[in-house]
């Protein structure tokens, strides 16, 4: 009889366990510029459509781009999972977007969520938002990249940086 209630407190823990775990989802890279578009919020949306990440699909349209997927043995680079998987982003839209090094959006997207994550009262991980360290950035700057460059993440960083809004 202990081992039956054993079993049974240990299941009904692991799927209270499974219940509570969070699942994050990409909601797009348009729901973020609603708020981050103004000078208010420091306009991160201005500096990354200007960036090199939000063109980072249409550089595989490029004539280089081309000659560099024939060497490779890629008919098209905008096709081909090669190419896709830095150049294309995670939740499906065609740039590196905000969510492919900020996280899943679906929890931390609200305001309040943000404010309470901005103020400190709130950790950002809790509702999916990632702290970029250079593990990030090096999922696709990195060697396996035809094109790598020695990657310098506080150079770079500093280059795509977007302001912090005002508190």
């Amino acid at each position: 009889m202990k081992k039956v209630m054993m079993l049974l407190l240990v299941s009904a823990g692991l799927l209270i366990a499974e219940e509570t775990e969070k699942k994050f989802e990409y909601v797009g890279t348009k729901k973020c510029k609603i708020c981050h578009k103004s000078e208010k919020s420091g306009n991160q949306w201005g500096k990354w459509s200007e960036g090199p990440h939000a063109k980072a699909f249409e550089t595989l349209a490029s004539e280089e781009s081309k000659k560099i997927a024939e060497k490779m043995g890629i008919e098209d680079p905008q096709k081909s999972d090669k190419c896709l998987s830095c150049h294309n982003g995670w939740d499906g839209e065609e740039a590196v977007g905000c969510e492919d090094c900020h996280g899943p959006g679906s929890e931390y997207k609200s305001m309040k969520v943000m404010k309470g994550i901005f103020k400190g009262e709130l950790k950002g991980e809790d509702y999916g938002l990632v702290t970029i360290t250079e593990e990030t950035c090096k999922k696709c700057h990195n060697e396996n990249s035809p094109t790598y460059k020695e990657f310098k993440f506080e150079e770079f960083l500093k280059q795509i940086a977007h302001p912090v809004p005002e508190k």
